[in-house]
């Protein structure tokens, strides 16, 4: 998971063990790629390397990049055959360019978002291709309530501070990509509903994983404290049959570059 989020640290072993919807739901992302063997092929915000690999498999020469010196440390360990190399969304270069680039719920990390389109471009070839997934307009939109509200309850000077997610609508992310110089040959925004694996912490969980710069500074107790009033909040509108549920929504993007 790439993110020039400061704030943000990511917990390698906890994304792999509850948090692993986000790669695996990224398996259809792969097919939509549809790597052939031999092509060149940047995994951008690789996280653990789950998907890089698979995209491996298919014969094509992939490098992961990923903002996260844990992630990537992580990504070497299970997979020492592929290259991953500590890079931020928003600046990187390769001297060589690649035939697509490939990023699963990464871009809704990166506010600069302009910087990121602009590297994207510039490494890849002509013609090459952009397949990406990211959170899109409305995501979390029930958490995001529920941490705001209890945020400015317990952190009332600097909770309206945090802006860590860009969530945009189909239209403005695809009109950034094409003043950039791509064309957009396909995109959708849709719901994706997810469950959480941890039926008595999933809300607590999640907020631990991706949103961990609400909780930095806290007191443990009081950080915790905090988490369960929103979790309970929250038990109403994401909990079914002894489940929580996060409201995902998604947009995906392939574009061509001109």
């Amino acid at each position: 998971m790439n993110t020039t989020t400061e704030n943000t640290k990511w917990n390698a072993s906890l994304y792999d063990d509850k948090h692993s919807f986000v790669f695996k739901y990224g398996e259809d992302l792969v097919h939509l790629l549809n790597p052939k063997p031999g092509e060149r092929i940047l995994d951008l915000g690789c996280g653990t390397g789950y998907l890089t690999n698979i995209i491996a498999e298919s014969g094509a020469k992939v490098i992961g990049i990923d903002n996260s010196a844990d992630m990537i440390a992580k990504a070497k360990s299970e997979y020492p055959k592929i290259d991953f190399e500590k890079f931020s969304a928003t600046d990187f270069h390769f001297d060589s360019k690649f035939d697509a680039i490939f990023s699963n719920a990464v871009l809704h990390w990166v506010l600069e978002k302009e910087k990121a389109i602009d590297c994207m471009y510039e490494n890849l070839k002509t013609n090459g291709r952009l397949v990406i997934e990211m959170g899109g307009k409305n995501n979390v939109q029930s958490i995001m309530n529920a941490i705001q509200k209890y945020a400015s309850k317990y952190l009332p000077e600097s909770a309206s501070s945090f802006k860590i997610w860009y969530y945009p609508s189909l239209s403005e992310y695809t009109s950034l990509l094409e003043a950039r110089g791509f064309r957009v040959t396909y995109a959708t925004h849709y719901d994706r509903e997810t469950e959480l694996k941890d039926p008595a912490n999933g809300i607590k969980d999640w907020i631990k994983m991706f949103g961990s710069s609400f909780l930095k500074n806290m007191d443990e107790s009081v950080a915790d404290k905090m988490l369960s009033e929103i979790q309970e909040s929250l038990r109403p509108t994401n909990f079914r049959n002894e489940k929580w549920y996060a409201d995902y929504k998604r947009l995906r993007v392939v574009a061509i570059k001109q």
